[in-house]
């Protein structure tokens, strides 16, 4: 069976991260991804006790960013927590455009440059970096970098410490998709597997992700992709909607986990 795990921000609004690791408990997964933000709202002690009392480990820790004035200190910090949870990567959240930037080969040298520098210090605290590009419609705003081309082109110019995850929400449209993740696979740089669905209509980019199986997206066929570059790692559920944040966190995971289930056994 594919492990599955869970990303907090899928049923963030009603359950705190206690509550969230003992749901994930009670339905017998292992590992969690985390959010920085979430633990200093239960505080960090209460956060790693209860952890290390469900036996969990730690996926993906969420997040470095945005890039804005003074972030590198700020980085540091939350590499350091990252490494106290044990994490195995962290995420970059660049941010997109500053205020009045239009050009965006300036902008994306940038954002480049300031991912070597956080690239440095994580190598030192002996964390890893996870770059996820994110759909091309979210580029003013949130990241720019948005595509698998440009995320793996990135890796390979800084070196070892850094890799990539595959969100199928920002990378289903891609032509070029099946020859990205090989790339990655080949480099051995694929950490994540991110798994979600694209609606139609989508009433909002960001908080209108759908349930696995509601959408349009292939995702056996997304799956079997990363399967084939050597992907063997979890399946990671990250829903960010507003319908899904009104119910019940139990209901939704355990829909969720139903849903994995069908989509993504292993033959």
């Amino acid at each position: 069976m594919t492990n599955i795990v869970f990303n907090h921000a899928t049923v963030r609004e009603k359950a705190d991260m206690l509550t969230f690791l003992r749901l994930c408990s009670e339905r017998g997964l292992q590992t969690v991804s985390i959010w920085g933000n979430e633990i200093a709202k239960v505080g960090e002690t209460d956060a790693l006790s209860v952890l290390h009392d469900f036996g969990m480990t730690v996926s993906g820790y969420n997040r470095i960013g945005p890039f804005v004035a003074d972030f590198l200190d700020r980085a540091e910090a939350e590499l350091e927590r990252a490494a106290r949870f044990e994490a195995d990567h962290v995420f970059l959240f660049t941010g997109g455009l500053r205020d009045n930037e239009k050009d965006l080969g300036s902008a994306r040298r940038r954002i480049e440059d300031l991912v070597g520098k956080v690239l440095e210090r994580a190598r030192k605290i002996g964390m890893k970096l996870a770059i996820e590009p994110l759909h091309p419609m979210l580029t003013g705003d949130r990241t720019v970098i948005s595509s698998l081309s440009h995320a793996n082109s990135l890796c390979e110019a800084l070196g070892p410490g850094i890799g990539v995850v595959v969100d199928v929400y920002h990378c289903w449209w891609d032509e070029r998709l099946a020859a990205e993740i090989e790339r990655a696979g080949e480099a051995g740089r694929l950490f994540g597997f991110h798994v979600n669905d694209w609606l139609i209509p989508t009433r909002h980019l960001l908080t209108d992700r759908g349930m696995m199986g509601d959408g349009i997206i292939d995702l056996r066929g997304i799956y079997s992709m990363m399967r084939d570059a050597g992907y063997n790692g979890a399946v990671e559920v990250e829903i960010f909607s507003t319908d899904w944040w009104s119910r019940d966190p139990a209901e939704v995971m355990d829909i969720a986990i139903d849903r994995c289930r069908s989509l993504f056994s292993k033959e």
